[in-house]
């Protein structure tokens, strides 16, 4: 492959900017191209298709989320890192630069942009993130996630083109799966996710409100948690009083299946789960993090909520009577259960990396286009 064309990927090391990265690298490697991926050093060891890629670490300055104090702070940080990435694009001859946001992104896209290399960033939330928007007016290509994305500066909208939510190809191959049966006695599959870290709000309310839920229900629950450590044995205790079946952990590593077999997941609505959760296609309660920048989170869920694939509930209106009375009205009707299912699938794109690699290949030019699928418009 010593002939083919380089595209350099650029991402931090968090799951919403890896697992879109991942999922690209996977299907630009089927396409004949060379990769490598820039991060900061924060980014830690990489698993899954991109522990085989060849990565570099620059330094890099945070953008969002900080004090104005805190951002000249760090100016210094992106100085460097951008001196560092022309270097290191210099060297490295890349024809294409794909960004994925998050501040250690930055300085690479920026490199590029100066060396004039072909440039294209995606967007993995429904609000353009502050380091997406900085760089949304210096790049060629906007890749999206959401049909309609906020944030896109006006004289941007032209260069944007919605490809959808990458996923990681182990989820991507469950796609198709069939919503499973539910009927007025059989188990019924809850599956609550937290996110990398599990979500505190869950491991608190969710086992209260099954608690309040009516004995013959709470009989049928088959409960996969994911929890933060620490809450482990405490949500553990308080299932096994109410003899309700669960498995807990605080990573699990055979999310597709669990997806697949989820009557109803309750989740925060964070890019990568509610993508993961779209392209498999199962009804979702969704909590955003009340605290995420922009509460892009909460712009994410709405977008769900609107295209009738879930059910939005802020946090501050999370409580275990609430969450019961969801929980009770949504599984006494499985029709509507399997019409938000049905909704889901529609939204959710399992091509989507096909779409963001006939983006880039649009870039290589001529000679790098894929012998087969759809050009990006």
């Amino acid at each position: 492959m010593a002939g083919a064309p380089l595209v350099v990927l650029a991402a931090g090391g968090t799951g919403g900017h890896v697992f879109p990265a991942e999922a690209l690298a996977a299907e630009l490697v089927g396409r004949g191209c060379r990769l490598a991926l820039v991060t900061d050093r924060r980014g830690g060891a990489l698993g899954g298709y991109l522990a085989g890629v060849e990565t570099f670490h620059i330094r890099a300055g945070g953008v969002a989320g900080k004090s104005l104090a805190a951002r000249l702070r760090s100016a210094p940080a992106l100085a460097v890192g951008t001196v560092q990435a022309r270097r290191l694009l210099g060297r490295l001859k890349p024809r294409v630069v794909v960004g994925f946001g998050g501040y250690a992104s930055v300085p690479t896209m920026l490199a590029a942009t100066f060396a004039g290399i072909h440039t294209a960033i995606h967007e993995q939330n429904a609000i353009l993130g502050r380091a997406n928007r900085l760089l949304a007016p210096r790049v060629e290509r906007i890749a999206t996630s959401f049909e309609h994305s906020v944030g896109l500066p006006g004289d941007a909208e032209s260069r944007a083109i919605h490809t959808g939510m990458p996923v990681r190809p182990v989820i991507a191959s469950a796609q198709g799966r069939p919503y499973p049966a539910l009927d007025d006695t059989g188990p019924v599959n809850l599956l609550v996710l937290g996110g990398s870290q599990g979500a505190r709000v869950f491991s608190q309310v969710v086992p209260a409100a099954v608690e309040r839920l009516p004995a013959d229900l709470r009989a049928r629950l088959r409960i996969s948690q994911q929890c933060r450590v620490e809450d482990l044995t405490t949500v553990h205790t308080a299932y096994r009083r109410l003899n309700v079946e669960a498995e807990l952990d605080s990573f699990f590593d055979d999310v597709p299946e669990r997806l697949a077999a989820a009557h109803l997941v309750i989740a925060r609505a964070g890019a990568s789960t509610v993508a993961e959760v779209l392209v498999v296609g199962r009804p979702a309660i969704l909590v955003p993090y009340p605290h995420a920048i922009d509460d892009h989170q909460s712009a994410n869920a709405h977008a769900v909520d609107e295209a009738g694939a879930g059910w939005l509930i802020p946090e501050d209106a999370l409580n275990p009577e609430s969450l019961a009375a969801r929980i009770e009205s949504l599984l006494a009707l499985p029709t509507m259960l399997e019409k938000a299912a049905a909704c889901a699938v529609t939204v959710g794109y399992s091509d989507a990396a096909v779409r963001l690699a006939d983006l880039v290949c649009t870039l290589l030019g001529p000679d790098g286009q894929p012998d087969t699928g759809r050009a990006a418009a």
